[in-house]
């Protein structure tokens, strides 16, 4: 088990690919705290994963509101005395070409999913830096690196949290502390239950694999660099498309 008792807080996970990750993480023998704003999803997963022998325990997050994330990180290093790993996986897509946005979803997705990320990682860095280790993951894209058509915004927040990593990298390194950033590509997530099926099929044809990636092969990436095989991996920015850009 890879991640045996490394304690390991994910949002955005009740569905999806943060869902994907804590079954992963519980899997790897992580502790792992499920954080997501759907009550019920949170729940839900937390359920399963005790069901299964997990250690897992589950909160109500709101990455825009600092209060929330303040009471989960106080509540683990109670019950836990210590976080290990992040895992800023929440986020959400509001898409328009750039004329037609309006100023609420600019600021909607950048609160999410730029300034989420800040204030996720913020909440837990003092007790990393106090440990003198850690582990810090930002959910960026594909988007992030290429940028994309009618995502002026999610774009924005992508290579955002790029940069992020990339300076956390270097402020944190000297710290015990890593950063890094994974760009999935196409994954198959309940958010594309609403498209048509000749969408999906076109953005399949895209890929050289000839399919979308699965949450779990996503979660995967995310297991290892949480883990003490990837302990010289710092500030890496690691595309998981199934070769789309080439």
């Amino acid at each position: 088990m890879r991640l045996k008792d490394k304690v390991a807080i994910i949002t955005g996970s009740a569905s999806g690919i943060g869902e994907a990750t804590a079954i992963k993480f519980a899997a790897e023998g992580a502790k792992v705290v499920v954080c997501d704003v759907n009550q019920a999803g949170v729940a839900a997963v937390v359920a399963a994963l005790t069901a299964n022998g997990a250690d897992a325990i589950g909160f109500v997050v709101d990455v825009t509101k600092t209060d929330t994330i303040a009471a989960m990180v106080a509540a683990v290093k109670d019950k836990y005395q210590r976080i290990d790993v992040l895992v800023n996986n929440a986020g959400i897509v509001m898409d328009a070409q750039l004329f037609k946005m309006t100023e609420d979803q600019f600021d909607r997705v950048i609160d999410i999913n730029l300034k989420g990320v800040y204030n996720c990682t913020k909440a837990v860095v003092d007790t990393m830096i106090e440990q003198n280790s850690g582990v810090i993951l930002n959910a960026s894209s594909v988007v992030g690196i290429y940028g994309n058509f009618g995502q002026t915004n999610y774009a924005a927040t992508k290579f955002g949290v790029i940069g992020f990593v990339k300076t956390w990298a270097k402020e944190l390194g000297k710290k015990g502390i890593r950063a890094n950033a994974i760009c999935p590509g196409f994954v198959a997530t309940p958010i594309l239950n609403a498209m048509p099926e000749k969408v999906i099929q076109a953005m399949e044809e895209k890929v050289p694999m000839r399919r979308l990636a699965q949450p779990a092969e996503i979660a995967n990436v995310y297991a290892f660099l949480a883990s003490d095989e990837a302990s010289y991996i710092n500030g890496a920015v690691i595309e998981v498309t199934g070769g789309l850009t080439l």
